[in-house]
């Protein structure tokens, strides 16, 4: 990764963001509401957290049939995948209450999932966020020598058979965060300054890290493993389904939206200055899907409209539908793209066309 040098024109084209802001804040004074979670909101965190936690409670306590438990792991999955997409993004985005100590609590629910806060922060909110499909910069497109996500990266000839395997390899996302990720990441943070940006230091982050993740294993795998009534390997199996289902839902949620053929990949010049507004470049390196859908919608935290998401992230994202319609005339107005797959069978379609191509053709 680069130092973080990089900086986009503030005087290129703003003037459609400093209008969309303008017709944003109308619309909340206009109809009296927040910006942040409302009562559906708190209703569904309820929920996702009850669609991860009670199976792991009947599978510790009630059930004594391994097919069932093992059902309950497979349930694990989606609550867990439920969990991070519709509660914690929105506490750790700032999103969920104006309250900063619910923000802090409800993007504490990644620990559920083995992760930790700080560093998805700097992964998602400093660079993914700031950075959207910067080469070198954002980490999101970045997943190591086994993909290509870009085009300015080195093609390899594994990468030729990329729309074949990277299906397979989404499910690894959680797996990941439970054991080398943070780590890994927490070296790399701390060389580039990062780590100051979550008021941390290198070894404070590594306490955290391994105590988290003893704790995170001592509850989600080894009281099963003591507790429940199925044999040690059908625990083992149903904690390893768990992690690879909620790694596949997030990989096919999160990768469609930026690995498409409308994004334009960025590249800074030799002073690190991008000739491009932030606010245009999130609109042509982001892609929305399925905007009809509602539980759809519902499920991934609104997260098909990635848009909405990247241009105003700190809004809980129960009110994205609605902005929508007013970022899509915005951008129409100023001669702006504004991607939309009608479907989410579209979209995975359309980053698997991408990630072929990446994998066959040196430039685009």
């Amino acid at each position: 990764m680069q130092n973080i040098s990089v900086k986009f024109d503030r005087n290129h084209n703003v003037e459609f963001y400093r209008t969309l802001q303008k017709r944003v804040r109308a619309y909340f004074k206009e109809n009296n509401i927040s910006k942040y979670a409302n009562t559906n909101m708190v209703i569904k965190t309820v929920f996702m957290l009850a669609l991860y936690l009670v199976p792991f409670v009947l599978l510790l306590t009630l059930f004594q049939n391994s097919w069932l438990i093992f059902l309950m792991w497979v349930i694990m999955g989606f609550g867990l995948a439920g969990v991070g997409l519709s509660i914690m993004h929105d506490g750790n985005h700032g999103a969920y209450s104006k309250n900063k100590n619910i923000n802090k609590l409800v993007g504490w629910v990644l620990y559920l999932a083995g992760g930790s806060d700080k560093m998805w922060k700097i992964q998602h909110n400093v660079l993914h966020h700031t950075y959207t499909n910067v080469t070198g910069m954002d980490e999101d497109i970045d997943p190591g020598k086994v993909m290509r996500f870009s085009p300015h990266e080195e093609r390899l000839p594994l990468h030729k058979y990329q729309h074949i395997y990277a299906w397979f390899l989404y499910g690894l996302m959680t797996l990941l965060w439970i054991t080398s990720k943070d780590f890994k990441q927490a070296h790399r943070y701390a060389k580039l300054g990062l780590l100051e940006t979550q008021n941390t230091t290198y070894r404070k982050m590594l306490v955290n890290i391994i105590l988290t993740k003893i704790l995170y294993y001592s509850i989600i795998l080894v009281l099963p493993l003591i507790f429940s009534a199925a044999p040690w390997w059908v625990t083992v199996l149903g904690f390893l389904t768990m992690h690879y289902i909620a790694g596949l839902i997030l990989g096919l949620i999160f990768q469609p939206a930026h690995v498409v053929p409308s994004s334009n990949y960025p590249l800074p010049d030799e002073s690190g200055n991008i000739k491009a507004d932030w606010a245009v470049s999130q609109l042509i390196n982001t892609a929305n899907f399925a905007p009809e859908s509602g539980w759809f919608s519902w499920y991934v935290g609104g997260l098909n409209f990635q848009i909405e998401h990247h241009l105003f992230p700190n809004i809980c994202h129960v009110h994205y539908k609605k902005l929508s319609k007013i970022v899509k005339e915005t951008a129409t107005e100023f001669n702006l793209p504004y991607q939309s797959e009608k479907t989410f069978i579209g979209a995975i379609a359309t980053h698997g066309r991408m990630l072929k191509k990446l994998g066959q053709q040196d430039s685009l």
